[in-house]
């Protein structure tokens, strides 16, 4: 019986990484090693009972990295400018080293747009222009990559854009997105997205892949949350600089991606085909909805409670 071949997942314990590591078990061709900081937390033990390898080391650590990456043919690669900042170029460019170094058979990794270029300067944006410059680094030493752009997360509005009441009685949310389409994809959908492309390395190595599951404007967001969780939920446009002066920490960064978008990228409708090919399980927005209605019920009773 021939050994199955491993691949090593970073950022397993976070939500990409996990929901690439969770896909990689449930099909069983690949063997699945994870690096984290901590192997004894909750995320990497259940990870480990679920048949995971569990390899502690961290980005900052390069001989770590080259540890875990021993005997890998491949190895999915994600970096959190949240977490570090400008340091996310450092700990993504020690782990495409160590990918060039071991000689990683294909390596995916989650990158982003360059958001600057596209917007000649205007509106930089770190956490996507970070990520593009990793890629081109990637390919500048030749490594046999795979580079997955996952659009903004259904999951945002649990976090960062959670609905807020209005004053006629219903709720919105609000970016500077405009008329402009707003790709948008479930984060456990992604997972699968990447163990078919690990399935089929000659048709994928020296791909971008955008993984997407809706591509629709905020308003036909917007109401399908009003059919979906029987309130009327509206979306308000922000503009760019009005969205940017709200001051809380990152807002600029925030501003001028959805800037960029409305203005540059006018719609991923090729992106949204080719996923729903890679993971026919891919949900639609409105599907995602109806599975996540009671956790929005319970937001926005607790809206309803701070207002009142």
């Amino acid at each position: 019986m021939n050994q199955k071949k491993t691949i090593l997942v970073t950022g397993a314990t976070g939500a990409q990484g996990g929901s690439v590591a969770k896909a990689l078990l449930a099909e069983n061709n690949f063997a699945v090693r994870i690096l984290t900081r901590n192997g004894q937390s909750e995320k990497a033990l259940a990870l480990q009972q679920a048949g995971a390898e569990v390899v502690t080391g961290d980005l900052d650590d390069r001989e770590s990295i080259r540890n875990a990456m021993k005997g890998c043919y491949g190895v999915f690669g994600v970096t959190n400018f949240w977490e570090h900042f400008e340091k996310e170029y450092e700990q993504g460019k020690n782990l495409i080293d160590a990918v060039k170094e071991m000689n990683i058979e294909h390596f995916v990794l989650h990158t982003l747009p360059d958001y600057n270029k596209l917007s000649n300067g205007t509106y930089p944006t770190p956490h996507c222009d970070i990520k593009a410059a990793l890629q081109a680094y990637t390919v500048s030493q030749n490594i046999p990559a795979t580079f997955m752009q996952v659009a903004f997360y259904y999951e945002n509005f649990f976090t960062f854009f959670p609905l807020q009441k209005s004053a006629d009685g219903g709720y919105s949310f609000g970016f500077p997105q405009g008329e402009t389409k707003l790709a948008m994809v479930s984060i456990d959908d992604l997972g699968p997205v990447v163990a078919a492309v690990f399935n089929h390395p000659a048709e994928y190595i020296g791909r971008t892949v955008g993984v997407v599951g809706a591509d629709d404007t905020c308003y036909e967001y917007a109401a399908a949350m009003s059919r979906v969780l029987d309130k009327k939920v509206s979306y308000q446009y922000i503009p760019r600089d009005e969205y940017a002066a709200l001051g809380f920490d990152g807002a600029e960064e925030l501003a001028n991606m959805f800037e960029v978008q409305r203005l540059y990228i006018p719609q991923r409708q090729i992106d949204l085909i080719e996923s729903y090919g890679l993971n026919p399980a891919m949900q639609p927005f409105e599907r995602w909805l109806i599975k996540n209605k009671n956790r929005f019920t319970a937001m926005m009773k607790a809206e309803d409670a701070i207002i009142a």
